[in-house]
């Protein structure tokens, strides 16, 4: 069963969580292999997809949001898209377009920044706005300072955490067709009782970037653990191999209907607003032509059929909140 754990180092201004999606992950590829029009991932996308939807909980876990994150990479490559959303109960699902052949060895260069214009973009999005509030998007070149392509995701996020938050990040990440993990390692804020509190972004923090011995001894052991280890060993023995000399405190562990689970939020009304978007016109015209539109999800793979009356009442229907809408009114 998938689960997320939390820790602290007892004394030291780090933390950390590591997270092990099972059957959450395994959910996301049985679903896309049993689409007859586009197969199975082929293995990099796979293992990138995994990669992106376990940094996904490890960053929204490390933040205090009523919303959803997003996480995506999008580029000139083969791989068109690759993102992945978790919900602040950690719900989450994922899905990659793929435009092209990939390699069985192809890198994340080779699959989404050919040209080097390939960009990571994280959106938090709330879940109840204010009038005229609209998601907060930072995005991230696929390149280090020396414009070098990155060929690891955690290198990415690592570079976008430092840039938005000013805290020096370590992360691990992989996937294989079983499991999509990643260890996360963090310099806690500097403002605030017990490094905990306060603006997450601050001169303070700034000022302590590659300076905190304790961090900097952490980060090291952290980023000795290797792919294979991360997917292979339970989380004690993680742990207890990287970190025997330090004192930890965990907390209890976040899994079954609480931690890290598949769940979509696609229903025929989003379809619906999906079709009215396309205008009427153009409806018109697919159904003239096929005789009803269909949609499918990309993230859970549901089809969603509607003929010429289900069309008519889309575009008669009043456009205003169904009963039960979280919208304010």
């Amino acid at each position: 069963m998938s689960e997320l754990h939390k820790f602290l180092f007892d004394g030291l201004p780090v933390r950390g969580m590591i997270v092990r999606l099972t059957d959450a992950w395994t959910e996301i590829l049985r679903r896309r292999e049993s689409n007859n029009a586009t197969g199975a991932y082929p293995l990099p996308v796979r293992e990138l997809l995994g990669q992106i939807t376990a940094a996904g909980v490890l960053m929204q876990s490390n933040i205090k949001f009523n919303g959803a994150l997003i996480l995506q990479i999008f580029g000139d490559g083969p791989l068109k898209l690759a993102v992945a959303e978790v919900q602040p109960d950690l719900s989450l699902r994922a899905t990659a377009t793929v435009v092209g052949a990939v390699a069985a060895d192809a890198t994340l260069s080779q699959l989404v920044n050919v040209t080097n214009h390939g960009r990571c973009a994280i959106t938090l999005d709330p879940l109840s706005k204010f009038p005229g509030q609209r998601p907060y998007q930072g995005v991230v070149p696929l390149f280090g300072d020396r414009h070098e392509k990155l060929e690891k995701l955690s290198e990415v996020l690592e570079h976008y955490m430092l840039q938005s938050e000013q805290l020096d990040t370590t992360l691990v990440l992989a996937a294989s067709d079983t499991v999509a993990a990643g260890l996360l390692i963090q310099r806690m804020p500097v403002k605030g009782e017990g490094n905990l509190a306060g603006s997450m972004v601050s001169r303070a923090n700034e000022d302590e970037i590659g300076r905190n011995e304790d961090y900097n001894r952490i980060a090291t052991l952290a980023a000795s653990l290797t792919q294979e280890e991360l997917l292979t060993l339970d989380v004690d023995t993680v742990l207890r191999r990287l970190f025997w000399q330090e004192k930890l405190v965990r907390f209890a562990p976040r899994t079954g209907s609480d931690g890290p689970r598949f769940a979509c939020n696609c229903s025929s009304e989003r379809v619906g607003s999906m079709i009215r978007g396309l205008g009427q016109d153009e409806a018109a015209s697919i159904l003239a032509e096929r005789g009803e539109i269909e949609v499918g999800c990309e993230f859970c793979g549901k089809q969603y059929r509607f003929d010429a009356i289900d069309a008519a009442r889309i575009f008669t229907a009043p456009t205003v909140q169904p009963p039960g809408s979280s919208a304010t009114h």
